[in-house]
């Protein structure tokens, strides 16, 4: 059964001092397009992630982000020499850019550097560090299949409205053909009417115009075709709802063949009751693409 594009999971974990929430969440989108968020002082991590998400995730905008805490941070964060070396290197080539443009700052107080990104040590180790690695990296199954429950509930909401939809296209194929079969014979006398039309205006005319121009008017009065292209639409769309894996874009496109032949068959239906309906149709197919939007 099609999944859903969109849904979010979390999943919180600890190791020795550290805590954490992952956070995972999938909106619309063309293609596969994966934003990470993680610390990058845990070596592997951001590697590990990127090689998870496509595992379960194959078409949608997917955002995973980390947060990380340790208990003792406080009582065993240091100052970290390259970090700092670092940022005071920044601020001074920040501060002689803003003097050669007649600009003067603020001087930065010790408080503001040491609470600036990369200053202060945790004081972990390789090993430590390692073994975190791990315990979050061991989460990812979990988080990804908590995010695949909730696509695969909304891809089952989905399944029944498109369902609903097709069926309302199929409804409405039917009744164009049955509105055909009862006017037929109207219709016949609309294309005798031409004939004459032609006939009247053909003195001198060239035999083989005069017949391109009657097939002509028979191929604009007959829609028969179009009636049967939009039935194996019809079956080819419930093939593909009921189909497991990644169906959105197949369905996209087929919406494409849905609306090509609802507008040929409004711009020959040459009856108002018929021009309704092809309108209709019009309305049920663009219902279904915003459905099929949301669909993997």
């Amino acid at each position: 059964m099609p999944k859903s594009m969109t849904g979010f999971a979390t999943l919180s974990g600890e190791h020795g001092p550290w805590s954490w929430t992952w956070d995972i969440r999938g909106v619309n989108g063309r293609g596969l397009d994966l934003r990470v968020r993680v610390p990058d002082w845990i070596e592997g991590l951001e590697p590990a992630v990127r090689a998870a998400v496509p595992q379960a995730v194959k078409r949608g905008s997917v955002t995973v982000s980390l947060r990380l805490t340790r208990a003792e941070d406080e009582a065993a964060a240091g100052i970290d020499p390259a970090g700092l070396t670092r940022v005071l290197e920044q601020l001074r080539q920040v501060e002689a850019t803003a003097a050669g443009q007649g600009l003067a700052l603020r001087p930065t107080s010790a408080a503001e550097i040491v609470a600036m990104r990369g200053v202060q040590s945790a004081g972990r180790d390789e090993s430590e560090t390692q073994a975190l690695s791990a315990a979050l990296v061991a989460q990812l199954p979990g988080l990804l299949g908590a995010l695949d429950e909730m696509r695969a509930r909304e891809g089952a909401a989905l399944v029944r409205n498109l369902s609903a939809q097709v069926d309302d296209i199929a409804r409405l194929t039917g009744e164009a053909r049955a509105l055909i079969d009862a006017r037929r014979d109207q219709m016949a006398e609309a294309l005798r009417r031409n004939l004459a039309r032609v006939m009247e205006n053909a003195d001198g005319a060239d035999p083989d115009r005069v017949a391109q121009e009657l097939a002509l008017i028979a191929v604009k009065a007959d829609v028969t075709e179009e009636l049967d292209r939009l039935d194996a639409h019809v079956t080819a769309a419930r093939a593909l709802v009921a189909a497991e894996g990644p169906v959105g874009r197949k369905l996209d496109f087929l919406c494409q063949e849905f609306n090509r032949e609802a507008n040929t068959l409004c711009s020959k239906a040459q009856n108002a009751e018929l021009t309704g309906l092809g309108l209709d149709l019009k309305t049920a197919i663009d219902q279904m693409r915003e459905q099929i939007q949301n669909v993997e």
